[in-house]
């Protein structure tokens, strides 16, 4: 799912965050100082859904000026400038009619407008509301949260965005909230007269106004506002800002964001991780420092004979181990693209490792390798996101890209990450042809009948489940995140994780390599990189259980765009851990025939 390319990194975030995921704006480095009475801007951002404690409902988000809201707006709101990954997002930001200023008007009743809304639109909010849609704000580039309580913890956390009704109600309809409690948490700074946002808090509340009077003195009503589907509903809105000091530091202010329900589970998932490696590694050490040790020490000690001795063992293969495999072209081209996946940070890898391999196994169309790895697996998932963004054209979701973001991904595909990959192509193809340390033969081997473990389908499913259960814990987190709208922070997890994946897919898929050779099956390429590559099959799998269990959607559109990227992230992870396992077995290949002696 992402190449280092400029198109690639846009792929990133819209295929592992998605454009139905809530994005929220990280302000600059240099925090903004308010003088006493200055304006504290408020934007407004689309509304998503919530996955809280309840299953996850919708997974289509609205612009917040969507008509059916009514929500009250300027005039001519006007959108503020994103960067091209916050468009991918799905974020939508816009100026709105909230007015803030530093420590003025503390918990007074400001009265915002009035809007009718029809019993058509009135419906559509009651559906919103109870798929548990969320309003987010930004305030000085925080989030508006509300505050909840971690029951296991005991412990207070802020969660992005606020409830758009109370979905929990007992009413045949859901009430809608009408008015906001907006606590600013505010940092004096030392010696001046200057202030620093450090908190926003959100208490949305349902109060039905009998008239524009009642409603300008915000008090509490004994009525809840519920929208009747059957006729032209008025709706009020109020809110009140209340100005709250605080002794939290600028810089920490983010930290009531990042909260892990059970920390534990990370730890538990480390652990995991690392047993199956050591597992791994032992088996690997095993075969290493015993079997194959003795194999090569064998060998040697055969050819040192003087008589002819019958060869036995994955010594007979040598002459067809570096035998071109089938479809070189599409391995080249995946291997390319999954090494570009491992090192995002070389702009031209992925050309350069594709015309690499290609050239080992003596291709010679060089052309079509490069059309084909700059524009082969870049299109499928091209192509996946135009589909899908024709879903979230047809629900009027805000997170369909417009035509002009379309335009700005082709061209920075065409006019940077396709004249990167000839570049790294050039390169490639420039250098010398990696010599095989043993001949091919002209005429293949032809291969016993093998187990059943060791055929390619078996071999490839008890090779992907490793490094599968590698991660899986933390996948799950990375899932809330990408489909919950929770905050993801703990890359130091993530890392590790990753870098115990890495090792995982290159020791499973050289034992699985090393069997297949004592078996006489020199068919190693494409099954060194299914055999990884497997994996990606189980997260998709896993994909499947996460919509049954945490997932309650009943909208076509929400189960086309989950299962659509769902499927985009298994096949890019499948190319990631498939190109590990391909790179690190060709290592081992190489290593153990560079040890014997053959004729």
């Amino acid at each position: 799912m992402l190449w280092s390319r400029s198109l690639a990194i846009c792929c990133i975030c819209l295929f592992l965050f998605s454009t139905h995921t809530f994005a929220f704006y990280l302000p600059g480095v240099a925090p903004h100082d308010y003088k006493k009475g200055e304006e504290v801007e408020v934007y407004v951002n689309s509304l998503t859904p919530l996955m809280g404690s309840q299953q996850l409902k919708s997974l289509i988000p609205y612009d917040y000026y969507y008509k059916p809201f009514h929500f009250c707006s300027p005039k001519e709101p006007q959108s503020q400038p994103e960067s091209l990954g916050s468009i991918l997002f799905g974020d939508r930001i816009f100026d709105s009619v909230y007015k803030l200023s530093m420590l003025q008007n503390n918990a007074t009743c400001q009265y915002l407008c009035s809007e009718t809304v029809p019993g058509e639109d009135a419906a559509f909010i009651n559906a919103r509301i109870k798929e548990n849609y969320a309003i987010n704000w930004l305030i000085d580039g925080l989030p508006a949260a509300s505050r909840k309580l971690d029951v296991k913890a005991k412990t207070l956390f802020n969660s992005i965005g606020f409830e758009l009704g109370d979905s929990m109600a007992s009413f045949s309809n859901p009430p809608l909230h009408n008015h906001y409690d907006i606590e600013i948490q505010y940092h004096k700074q030392e010696g001046q007269d200057k202030y620093r946002v450090v908190g926003v808090i959100v208490i949305p509340s349902s109060n039905k106004y009998d008239s524009e009077e009642d409603a300008k003195t915000c008090g509490p009503t004994s009525e809840r506002l519920v929208l009747k589907e059957d006729s032209d509903n008025t709706v009020h809105y109020t809110y009140k800002v209340i100005w709250t000091p605080s002794n939290i530091a600028w810089a920490t202010r983010w930290d009531n964001y990042l909260h892990t329900f059970d920390p534990r589970i990370h730890w538990f998932s480390l652990v995991n991780s690392i047993v199956i490696v050591l597992f791994l590694t032992g088996m690997v050490a095993m075969i290493l420092l015993r079997a194959l040790h003795k194999d090569i020490s064998r060998y040697n000690q055969l050819e040192a004979q003087e008589d002819v001795q019958e060869d036995f063992g994955w010594k007979l293969v040598h002459g067809d181990i570096f035998r071109a495999p089938a479809n070189i072209m599409l391995l080249s081209v995946l291997l390319g693209n999954g090494s570009q996946l491992f090192c995002m940070t070389t702009v031209t890898l992925s050309g350069y490792i594709s015309a690499r391999i290609y050239k080992m196994f003596g291709g010679d169309a060089w052309k079509k390798n490069v059309f084909l790895t700059a524009f082969l697996f870049p299109t499928i998932i091209f192509s996946i996101f135009i589909l899908l963004n024709f879903f979230l054209v047809s629900a009027k979701s805000s997170a369909a890209v417009p035509a002009t973001t379309l335009l700005a991904i082709i061209g920075l595909w065409f006019l940077i990450s396709v004249p990167l990959c000839c570049i790294g192509s050039l390169f490639g193809f420039k250098k010398p042809r990696i010599d095989h340390p043993v001949r091919t033969n002209q005429i293949p081997r032809q291969i016993p009948d093998q187990v059943f473990y060791l055929r390619p389908i078996p071999s490839m499913l008890m090779g992907g489940v490793l490094p599968f259960g590698a991660i899986f814990i933390e996948l799950y987190f990375i899932m809330n995140s990408i489909w919950g709208s929770k905050v993801y922070y703990l890359f130091g997890f993530a890392a590790l994780v990753f870098v115990i994946l890495t090792i995982t897919c290159s020791e499973v898929t050289i034992l699985l390599c090393y069997f297949h050779l004592c078996a006489e099956d020199y068919h190693w390429s494409w099954r060194a990189f299914l055999t990884s590559g497997a994996s990606g099959f189980y997260i998709f799998v896993y994909s499947i259980m996460y919509f049954m269990t945490r997932l309650q959607i009943n909208s076509l559109t929400s189960a086309v765009i989950y299962f659509g990227w769902s499927a985009v992230i298994s096949l890019m992870f499948a190319v990631l851990t498939g190109t590990i396992g391909y790179l690190a077995c060709l290592a081992f290949i190489r290593k153990i025939f560079m040890s014997i002696k053959v004729d």
